[in-house]
Parts: structure tokens; sequence; C-alpha cells
């Protein structure tokens, strides 16, 4: 049995003895600089390091100031901040550094302004926020979020989601509302159970595709066009939409038809009635007509059309017509099944008519210069939008330190430096192949069947060249190519060669994490969670639209952002910039539909904002010649 130690208290009166060894020197509020500083290190940790030496003191003794200030942290903690270990990544770690400027006297801001972020603070998010929206959140708002008002705060978070995360504009908070409540059909297997397309429904679409997209058709059939591979994407989104319209149960939010699963088919498209319901449906929806509309019903009458139309040419589908309450009847079943073409005429007259009766009357609800018209009612649209990638550049994070956050700043900044040089669509900027230095180029060829383009060093030109079969562009067979293939050398302006350099050597394989290389210029980033390092449609359009959210649109509460009043949008915006930018400069469609590779008559339908201010202006420039010079 083990005996316990008697523990002897001091007589009362008799003084306690003092710890041995020296007593801790006291905190001193304001500690003298031991030296002047006439040029202050740009890095976070070599200038806190720095700060520290100059002040005469160590970690242990800053740690201790700290603490009777009413800062939290440890003293190992400041030790990795000096040596770049780590950096302050929550709203507590900053109040610190507040303490240490205002402990040296240093400027506000001194430490706060060195730092590089490679990600958002962690909570500042209220957290009543689900997480998916707080990691969106956490980018944009400031960092003095948590010690504002409630209502500042509430004034913040509004701001951020309407403008920055829904976009701002009506059509953008229109299609976040409809979003939420997921109808359309799945055609390829993926997605919910209760949105599966049923099996017969799928083979009447693989059969549609077949006949619009095979090299050849089946024998016995005629058609007029061949979709490609997006085209048909495109149409077969459009169709799930409607077969999920038909299908959605008419007492939930969609407001659907309630035709059941099993009762879907293509052979519904010969019904005037359902073309009637589902555009009066999108009508209620929206709460006006747009040219959507008006497009799908060209759509169904091509399908019905004679001779070369897949329905006219599909009779074997008349049987799976089964009659729906309100729609179509057993008497008008049969009366389809006698007279297939006769159907089929007629719903193809009847689409052609309510197609013109809505174009008479459609409104225009996604304005496509909206997002953009800082950037457009600029005197030089192709400068001001530069101003984001010259934001991107001075809030680079240090690649020593964060090399997956710089490569991904980089590959931004390259996105829009390549989108502005180019001009061309999504899909060609997106399937840019690499061709490195020292490499061969890929012969025409190749790119012509891969309908891609690529980015390759030209040893003749000495500078990295863009090569593009015309036959990879939307419009190949537009008078601009006259079949022949578009190629561009990059200019060396602003150290683009430079950047592409560094990105091809040592950003895009931090990016790739040895993946398998999909081979094009851009790539994702790949993760644990995803180890696909190609972009899709969907994706680089959120990559894009990602770099302007964080870069291009100026937030009034973190001061972070080019551009005030710019809005969300994707890499198709840039050819409207490009193209303004021409008009502004020269007046000429013309030229202007060089910059974008399409025809004067597209850039003044769809993409060259000339208002009549921009035309006078231009004219008084040639005018206002005649007064300089007298």
């Amino acid at each position: 049995m083990r005996s316990s130690k008697l523990v002897v208290s001091p007589p009362v009166g008799e003084p306690i003895q003092r710890r041995r060894g020296r007593p801790p020197l006291p905190v001193v509020i304001h500690p003298a600089a031991l030296w002047e500083v006439h040029d202050d290190p740009r890095d976070f940790h070599a200038a806190l390091d720095l700060q520290i030496r100059r002040h005469g003191e160590n970690s242990h003794r800053l740690h201790r100031a700290i603490v009777s200030a009413g800062g939290l942290t440890d003293r190992t903690t400041l030790a990795a901040w000096r040596r770049g270990l780590k950096v302050p990544q929550t709203p507590a770690s900053l109040k610190v550094l507040d303490i240490i400027e205002h402990r040296y006297r240093l400027e506000p801001g001194y430490l706060r302004s060195r730092l590089q972020r490679r990600r958002a603070l962690s909570g500042l998010v209220p957290p009543e926020i689900q997480y998916a929206e707080s990691r969106r959140l956490a980018w944009h708002l400031p960092d003095d979020f948590d010690e504002r008002s409630a209502e500042e705060q509430e004034e913040i978070l509004t701001w951020v989601r309407s403008t920055i995360l829904s976009g701002g504009t009506a059509y953008h908070r229109y299609h976040s509302t409809v979003s939420k409540h997921r109808f359309a059909l799945r055609f390829d297997g993926t997605g919910p159970a209760e949105l599966a397309a049923p099996a017969h429904l799928r083979a009447e679409m693989d059969a549609l595709l077949r006949f619009k997209s095979a090299t050849l058709t089946d024998i016995g059939y005629q058609r007029s066009g061949v979709w490609g591979a997006e085209t048909a994407a495109q149409r077969e989104e459009h169709l799930a939409l409607l077969f999920g319209a038909l299908a959605a149960p008419p007492d939930d939010e969609v407001s659907g038809l309630g035709v059941p699963r099993q009762d879907l088919t293509f052979a519904l498209l010969v019904l005037p009635s359902v073309w009637d319901w589902y555009v009066q449906w999108r009508e209620r929806r929206r709460g006006f007509f747009t040219g959507w509309e008006s497009e799908m019903l060209l759509l169904g009458a091509a399908f019905s059309r004679s001779q070369t139309g897949w329905l006219r040419q599909s009779p074997w589908l008349a049987e799976r017509i089964r009659p729906i309450p309100g729609v179509v009847g057993q008497a008008d079943i049969d009366r389809i099944c006698g007279d297939w073409s006769g159907a089929c005429e007629r719903v193809h007259r009847h689409a052609l008519a309510r197609s013109k009766e809505i174009e008479r009357v459609a409104r225009v609800h996604r304005d496509p210069f909206e997002p953009i018209l800082p950037i457009l009612e600029a005197a030089s649209p192709v400068g001001e939008y530069r101003k984001i990638t010259e934001e991107i550049l001075r809030r680079m994070p240090e690649e020593r330190r964060y090399p997956r956050a710089a490569a991904e700043a980089v590959r931004s900044f390259l996105m829009l430096r390549l989108g502005l040089h180019l001009g061309v669509r999504q899909k060609n900027l997106r399937q840019l192949l690499l061709r490195p230095r020292g490499s061969p180029p890929t012969p025409e060829r190749e790119l012509e069947v891969r309908r891609c383009g690529e980015l390759r060093w030209s040893e003749r030109e000495g500078g990295w060249e863009v090569f593009i079969p015309c036959v990879a562009f939307k419009n190949s067979g537009s008078a601009y190519f006259s079949k022949r293939p578009f190629r561009l050398l990059l200019p060396d302006l602003g150290g683009l060669y430079r950047w592409i350099d560094a990105y091809v050597g040592r950003h895009r394989p931090a990016l790739l994490n040895g993946s398998r290389d999909p081979g094009t210029f851009f790539v994702k980033t790949v993760k644990t969670s995803s180890r696909d390092a190609a972009y899709n449609q969907q994706t680089f359009y959120s990559a894009w639209r990602q770099v302007i959210q964080r870069y291009g649109i100026y937030n009034p509460y973190t001061g972070r952002g080019a551009i005030r009043g710019l809005l969300p949008h994707g890499p198709h915006n840039v050819r409207d910039v490009l193209a303004t930018h021409v008009l502004k400069l020269t007046g000429s469609y013309e030229q202007a539909s060089y910059a974008i590779q399409d025809t004067p008559a597209t850039v003044a339908d769809h993409y060259g904002r000339f208002l009549p201010q921009d035309k006078a202006a231009l004219a008084a420039q040639v005018l206002n010649r005649v007064w300089e010079a007298a």
C-alpha cells in the first residue's frame, strides 16, 4: 500500500518563498523600434518576422502581449506565421494581426494587406446557412463581417446573393427560382429515378438522334440537315423539358399535365393540342412568350415536314398514343392511326402558324448585354475587360507556398486573355489542344476529324499560334472562312508568352496532379472527389463565371473586384465585348465581324451594341478635325 505524502503549508505570517529563475519581463504596450525600415517586404511572413525582430522581440514575448490584449492564439501559431507554414484564416486570427499592428504602431492594414489568400476565411458565415451556400458566400464577405450589426450582415448577404451568386438580372432571378424544382426527364440514365425517361421513350429518342446525327441515314429515310454533337445535346435537353412538363403532376410546383410515364411517346408531337398546352404552360410560368417557344414550334414543324421529317417517316409511332383527358380522345387516336401523313401535315401547318403568332408578341427575357453593360458603355470595352485580368494578377497567391491556388489564378488569367484575343465560341476555346514547344504540330486532317483547334509553337513565326480548322466552327459554312482554317499568331503583349510558358511548364501539371492528361490547354483542378481533368460545356461556363464573381465584380463591402456594376456572365459575352469595341473605334460591322469570325449581319443582329450616341461620337471625331485645324 502506497503511503501518501503529507503536504505541509507554511505557518501563517511567514513569507512565501519565490520561485527560482529570472522573473518575466513586464509587457510593454508599445516597444520601441530598433531601426528604420525603408523597403518593407510585400510577403506577409517576411513582414511579420521583420517587425518582430525590429522591435527586439521573439514569438514568446509577442504572444504574452497578444494574450494580455485579449487576443486568441498560441505561440506555435505565431512561429508558424513567421516561417510561412500557416497564414491567418479565421476572424480571430485577423484580430491578432490588428493587435500586432497597434502594438508596433504600424499603419492599419499593414499585415492584412500582405496576406495572399488561397481560400476564403472560415467562420464568417452564420451557422444557420447551409454548408453548400456558405462556401460560395464566404469568398465575398468582408473580414469584419462578424463584427457588424445584424442589419448590416443581412444587407451584405442579400447583396451578395442577388448580385454575385444569382446574377442580378430579372432573368437570373427567374432562373434561380424555377431551377429549384427539377422536372426535365433524363435520357442518359443519371439523376433521380423519378425523372428517368421510360425505356420505350429512350429508344425513340435514340432513333431520332441517330436519324439526325448519323453520317448516313437508314435506307428509306430522307433528312434535311445534320445535327452536330452540341446541337444534338441541346435538342435532347429541350425535348427532355417538354416531356418532363407533360409528365409532371398538375398539383405540384411545376403544374404539369400529369401524363402517365408509360404513355409518353414522340407520337404525342403530332397533336396540335399538345403543342398549344406546352407553349401556354411556359407562358404561365414566365409571364410572357419569348423566342424560345417560337423556335420550339419550328422544331416540331421540322419533325413533321413532308419527305424529310422524322415523325412523318415514322408511322409506327401512332400505335403508342393513349387517350389523355382534355388533350386527345380515342376518336382522335383512331383518326390519326388511319391517316398518319394527314395528321403530320395538320400539326406542321399548325406549328408554323403558331410560331408566327408568338414571334409577333415575344419579348426578350434574357438580355445578353445586361450583365456587361458597364463594359460595353466604356470608351474602350476591351480595355475595360482587361482590368479583370490585371485584378487576377494583383491578387495572385505566391506560387512557392500555394502552388495549386497560383495555378488556378494563372488558368483564370489565360482564359480571359485568350478569349479576348481569339473571340471564338466557348466550344472552340474549351476544346483547344496543346502542343508544347518542341512538339510537332498536329496534322490539319487529324484536327478536322476531331473538330477542334490547337495552340502550338510556330518555329517560323517565333510565337504561340492558334490553329482551328473551319469545320470546328459552328458557322463553318460562313463566307468568313471560305473553307479555310483559322490561324492567329498570339501577340506577346502584357507578358502573355511568359504566362503561357509558366502555365504549360509548371501550373498545368499542378492542376492535373498526376491524373490522365486530356490533351486540352485548359484543364480542371483534379481533386480526390473528381479525377476527370477535362472541361465540358457546363463546367467551363461555371469556371468562367466564377472568375468574374471573384475578380470582375466590384464588391463595395470588401473593396475587391475590378468593375463596378458588372454582373456574372459566361465566355460567350466576350464576343459582344470585341464586336462592340471594334464598332466604337471604326463604325464598321464588317471589321467587327472579323473579330468574332462571323458576318456583318450576325454582328448587327446579335453581338454589336452600337448606339446612336456611339455613331454620333465617331462622326464627330472626323468633323471636329476641321475646327482643330483652323
